[in-house]
């Protein structure tokens, strides 16, 4: 079944979507060598969370800078192999300044994958594009 886009009233430019799909591939790499301040640097903080706890209810929460470092260190480890990932991603620009993007990623750290489903809220700003909203299932007891 194809996918249909909801008509959001803005057609994205051909720069629209390679300035976009740019700056996963430098936060894919940022992630891939845990380069967790680098990661940081990629986002507009306060940053929102969005996800769901353990009992099945739905949690949200906003993180400063040192809370979203201090948990993608946890979260990520110090291991010296690298993280790799393959993504299909749609993006849904709202304007020349947001998107949504939904990710469907394979994920491959010391030998085992895993599958990852997620949504980003990025924004431009100058130019430059920073998420500044994540959501993905089963983080909310950690938030």
């Amino acid at each position: 079944m194809p996918i249909v886009l909801p008509d959001t009233g803005y057609a994205p430019t051909a720069e629209d979507r390679e300035s976009l799909d740019a700056w996963f591939a430098a936060y894919d790499d940022a992630s891939g060598a845990r380069q967790i301040e680098r990661m940081a640097e990629m986002a507009a903080f306060p940053l929102n969370l969005i996800s769901d706890d353990s009992a099945g209810n739905g949690r949200s929460a906003q993180w400063d800078r040192k809370q979203y470092t201090e948990t993608m260190t946890q979260v990520m480890g110090e291991g010296g192999e690298d993280i790799t990932f393959e993504s299909v991603r749609t993006p849904v620009f709202l304007s020349a300044a947001m998107a949504v993007v939904f990710s469907d990623s394979v994920m491959t750290a010391g030998g085992e994958t895993r599958q990852l489903r997620y949504a980003d809220i990025l924004i431009r700003r100058d130019g430059v594009w920073a998420f500044q909203t994540m959501v993905q299932g089963g983080w909310g007891d950690n938030l």
